[in-house]
């Protein structure tokens, strides 16, 4: 596990899973709240930025980007704060949590119990005191959010990255057609650092690239 500082405000925790592949999670220091996006394989993914934060009172607002499982898992030991998600991420989570669990059930850290977003949005939500701007994605999964730190210029498109710089193009679990929109969305959007679920930091360029790629 190693945590990174991305830019003023924004940290990277990043664990190698002995699968053979990364998850990062991501919070952000606000003036009103702390925002952590996504919540890992449970519990004790999050141990090491509850012990960065925990002399900052402020209120944590959680945000699940999607509804897979590595994304979700520590939801539960966040249950008294708000949980954020587009609406069908609600509804997914609650229809595959079961199947989810017995799949990839020996990778949870700590004990997982389903904890639903409290918090659901069509489109777009905005925290103006923070200027972070949470907004509809979909493309990896139909229910995914991108998170946009509009002060640091950072963009969390989560799994709308593909997971290496090799395979850069995500699994595409929607349309092809929603995809391509939300990475013509992402290009109207001031930011020069890019985080994602499972890769690298990367550029702004990465949105072309991804593009260029959708056409071969």
């Amino acid at each position: 596990m190693k945590i990174q500082r991305i830019k003023n405000r924004n940290f990277l925790v990043t664990y190698h899973i002995p699968q053979g592949w990364d998850l990062n999670l991501h919070f952000i220091i606000g003036q009103k709240y702390n925002y952590l996006i996504d919540t890992g394989l449970g519990p004790l993914s999050l141990e090491p930025i509850m012990e960065h934060i925990k002399e900052d009172n402020k209120k944590i607002m959680v945000i699940n980007t999607h509804y897979h499982w590595d994304h979700i898992w520590g939801n539960n030991a966040l249950s008294d704060c708000n949980i954020i998600a587009h609406k069908l991420c609600r509804e997914l989570i609650q229809s595959k949590w079961e199947e989810m669990l017995q799949r990839n059930g020996a990778l949870c850290t700590g004990e997982v119990k389903m904890q639903l977003p409290n918090m659901v949005f069509d489109n777009e939500l905005y925290f103006p005191e923070d200027k972070i701007r949470i907004i509809y994605t979909p493309g990896h999964t139909i229910d995914s959010i991108s998170v946009i730190d509009e002060e640091d210029k950072v963009l969390n498109a989560s799994d709308n990255i593909g997971d290496t710089l090799e395979e850069i193009v995500p699994t595409i679990y929607s349309e092809k057609s929603l995809y391509r929109e939300t990475l013509l969305k992402y290009k109207q959007v001031d930011f020069d650092i890019c985080l994602s679920g499972h890769n690298i930091p990367v550029g702004k360029e990465v949105i072309d690239t991804i593009l260029t790629k959708l056409e071969v």
